[in-house]
């Protein structure tokens, strides 16, 4: 990308863990850094974490730094990218749930992609916000009180949400202007209903999942490793939660 660093000086969490859909985070972390950014991939354990293309296993990204070594104050925004597996973990975690309350308290830049809104609604902050995010999350956003739009990006103050991995071009459009402070150009409409749900189920990823062979043994070893990571994490998770969580805020 050509032109002026715009995000130089900012510091950006990206926070996922296994199972996170891996265009939505390379695509991110790449548009971040050449605008200038110092990005940090944050996780529930450390090491690396396992990414997917839809459902089969894809590549191994490097954590910087755990949930438990980070504070709200530490960035200037924050970005979760979606996938089937990662945000689910991330919403049961109390330590995650903490760190989104404390980046609205602090009113700084949160972006969510895809099913990365699930986070948002266990952390108590969903109520009467405009939110895109997968078709699939649509009623659970309507019950925990947001307004959700069927549109690629949608802009709602300090928050911005993408649809999923199709609208990455628009989302990324939208990024960097996003956590650099600009005006939205992309702001959410004034709609005081949700979009109604689809239809039929949208052709992502079912369509993907009709024409993809038999997985490969190492594509099947893959999920394995993905799995015993899932477990490894939520045992050290506990572990951690019963050392230095107190007790957690109602959420209303």
């Amino acid at each position: 990308m050509n032109g002026p660093r715009k995000l130089d000086g900012k510091r950006i969490a990206v926070m996922a863990t296994d199972g996170f859909e891996k265009v939505e985070l390379t695509a991110s972390v790449d548009a971040l850094k050449q605008a200038g950014a110092q990005v940090d991939i944050v996780a529930l354990h450390p090491g690396r974490i396992r990414g997917m293309n839809v459902h089969q296993p894809a590549d191994l990204v490097q954590v910087d730094k755990t949930v438990n070594e980070v504070s709200a104050t530490d960035y200037d925004g924050l970005l979760i990218p979606g996938g089937y597996i990662s945000p689910d973990l991330l919403r049961q975690s109390a330590l995650v749930r903490a760190f989104m309350r404390a980046m609205s308290a602090l009113g700084k830049p949160v972006a969510l992609l895809s099913q990365a809104p699930s986070v948002l609604t266990s952390s108590g902050l969903a109520p009467s916000r405009r939110l895109t995010a997968s078709p699939g999350m649509r009623d659970d956003l309507v019950n925990a009180g947001a307004i959700w739009l069927n549109e690629p990006v949608v802009r709602d103050g300090a928050w911005l949400t993408s649809r999923g991995p199709q609208d990455i071009d628009a989302c990324i459009r939208e990024l960097i202007p996003f956590f650099e402070g600009a005006q939205a150009p992309t702001v959410a409409s004034e709609k005081a209903l949700s979009d109604p749900p689809l239809e039929e189920p949208s052709g992502t990823p079912g369509q993907t999942l009709h024409w993809l062979s038999t997985p490969s043994v190492g594509a099947m070893l893959g999920l394995a490793l993905l799995g015993v990571g899932v477990v490894a994490a939520n045992r050290g998770r506990r572990r951690k939660l019963a050392e230095v969580a107190g007790p957690e805020p109602p959420v209303a």
